[in-house]
């Protein structure tokens, strides 16, 4: 289970996957090479807090293009990582940073396809994932492969954009996710508390994330309509630029209203 691919890209040169490169540039702008989602080291460290990966295994779902993981190795020593991805173009990226950094030793990046894990029960020390597990709509079959391959005792850490609830989307959260333009299956809070029960974690933990990312996001709107915007439009274009902007105008609605989530995950497998 991995990321869902394959969808029209809203840019680039890779048009058969969601992640097309000129989004991809415009989103390392904002977040830091190697980032696709927000808050950059900061926000992995405060996902971190209180969990130990030295000589780990561990696992990266929806590991984009990489710059994650290298924190993961380098920073918190980790003993390996692997990282998934089901777009290609994005796994290609991520080699090349890691190979950038001399930490491909220690990182392995594969492509999969979406559906079960590639790899054996009880594979990973840790099942790690930032930002990605909002492209995968079964939270029940996501949740049952990552405690079958996470060892006993092991643990799963993530970071997911949620829903305020299950029901029908508004309409301001209906636009921005059309604005988005990516394949979204946001689910509530409750609903993954539920589906990580189901699958046997216990030690489940919920931190939302919200009240930050509302400030953060506001400051990166308007870094887009200033200096960055002009950046990122020298980078990748001014027609990126503008659609970043709409997506963060739209996304301000909906984590204001409180509809649109940002949320920290955590659990133990027994």
């Amino acid at each position: 289970m991995a990321v869902d691919g394959g969808k029209q890209a809203p840019g680039g040169a890779h048009e058969e996957y969601e992640y097309g490169d000129d989004l991809v540039g415009s989103l390392e702008v904002i977040w830091g090479e190697g980032f696709l989602s927000p808050g950059g080291p900061e926000e992995v460290a405060r996902l971190l807090e209180g969990s130990d990966l030295s000589g780990k295994r561990v696992l990266d779902i929806g590991c984009g293009v990489g710059g994650i993981d290298l924190l993961l190795a380098r920073d918190y020593g980790a003993g390996a990582v692997v990282g998934i991805d089901v777009e290609p173009p994005l796994v290609e990226k991520a080699r090349a940073l890691a190979d950038k950094h001399g930490l491909s030793d220690r990182i392995d990046f594969q492509a999969v396809e979406p559906g079960p894990l590639p790899f054996d029960d009880a594979a990973f020390d840790v099942v790690f994932s930032k930002d990605s597990l909002i492209h995968i709509a079964d939270k029940d079959a996501l949740f049952a492969e990552v405690f079958r391959v996470c060892r006993p005792g092991g643990h799963f850490i993530a970071s997911d954009w949620l829903r305020g609830s299950d029901g029908p989307m508004s309409p301001e959260m209906a636009r921005y996710v059309e604005s988005e333009g990516l394949s979204f299956g946001m689910a509530s809070p409750e609903r993954y508390r539920e589906a990580l029960a189901r699958a046997g974690f216990v030690g489940i933990e919920l931190t939302d994330r919200n009240p930050w990312y509302r400030e953060v996001a506001r400051r990166e709107l308007a870094a887009m309509e200033g200096e960055l915007g002009d950046r990122m439009a020298e980078l990748v274009g001014a027609e990126m630029r503008e659609k970043n902007v709409t997506v963060w105008r739209n996304m301000l609605v909906v984590l204001d209203s409180g509809e649109h989530r940002p949320t920290h995950i955590k659990a133990r497998r027994p």
